[in-house]
């Protein structure tokens, strides 16, 4: 996280990001969104708990609600990020793929959600900035006040995750979470073991995409069970953390209608490009 600070406080100090949220803003109103909400987005691929704290600097309710959505549904954070990368390296194709589907899920959920949720369209307007080489001190303050908010604000959550993850494995709860969570992964091609991928992914995104890592060097996923393994995985609730966030930040009944509607919607997309990776005859 402190290495993605230091890089996003440079690309800020440039006078860029402004630039970024003016090229972007049409595509964003496309999915109910305006340039500003380029900040907590690219902010997602650190750590998408602490973007969905960010989503407070939006202007409506209304692009609130679609940002926390569309970063719990489709931005994978730093951790997840980089294993997924390195696990589908073995394929192009497969990275494609991928990548492919989870863009067009952020963009189809994001245009559905603009056009059912009411409230106020966003507008924007911003000044623009000269670009300018960004200063070593002005960097070092911005990162320094970052891990220092990061660690006051979302490093406690991932310790009370801790806690949760020790507990439930205690009292046996999660032997019981895991069986259950083994019917929706064969449904989607996988082997039964993979439920514990998705069970500590929720609960600590990075232990779940180190699941599917391990599973890969144990030789029990084809290249098309890595591919649907790895879209799952990235369009699952992030983790505990986050979900904590989004009821500190929207509230327990919103927070609880975006769980309901993302734990599923992943394990449906990934039946569906299963089964037509396996329709098609696609060889990964």
């Amino acid at each position: 996280m402190g290495d993605f600070f230091i890089v996003f406080s440079i690309i800020e100090d440039t006078g860029y990001l402004p630039r970024l949220a003016m090229l972007i803003d049409r595509l964003f109103k496309k999915i109910g969104l305006s340039g500003r909400a380029v900040i907590p987005m690219v902010l997602g691929f650190g750590c998408v708990t602490m973007a969905t704290m960010v989503t407070r600097t939006l202007e409506t309710k209304r692009e609130r609600i679609i940002a926390s959505m569309l970063l719990a549904l489709a931005i994978p954070c730093s951790a997840q990020l980089g294993v997924i990368l390195g696990v589908l390296s073995f394929s192009s194709k497969a990275l494609f793929i991928w990548a492919i589907v989870v863009f067009l899920e952020l963009i189809l959920i994001g245009f559905l959600a603009s056009k059912v949720m009411s409230g106020e369209k966003p507008n924007f307007f911003v000044e623009m900035p000269p670009l300018r080489l960004p200063k070593i001190s002005n960097v070092a303050i911005k990162t320094y006040s970052r891990m220092q908010w990061y660690f006051l604000e979302v490093l406690p959550l991932f310790v009370i995750a801790s806690v949760v993850i020790w507990i439930g494995r205690l009292i046996g709860l999660f032997d019981i979470a895991v069986r259950l969570l083994a019917y929706p992964s064969q449904w989607i091609g996988l082997p039964a073991e993979a439920g514990v991928m998705f069970l500590f992914g929720f609960f600590r995104r990075d232990f779940g995409a180190a699941g599917l890592f391990d599973m890969y060097n144990a030789g029990m996923l084809t290249g098309v069970n890595i591919v649907v393994a790895a879209i799952t995985l990235t369009l699952f609730m992030p983790c505990i953390a986050q979900f904590m966030m989004t009821v500190k930040e929207r509230g327990l009944k919103t927070a609880f209608a975006m769980a309901a509607f993302i734990f599923p919607g992943a394990f449906v997309v990934g039946f569906v490009v299963n089964y037509l990776l396996n329709y098609f005859g696609v060889v990964l």
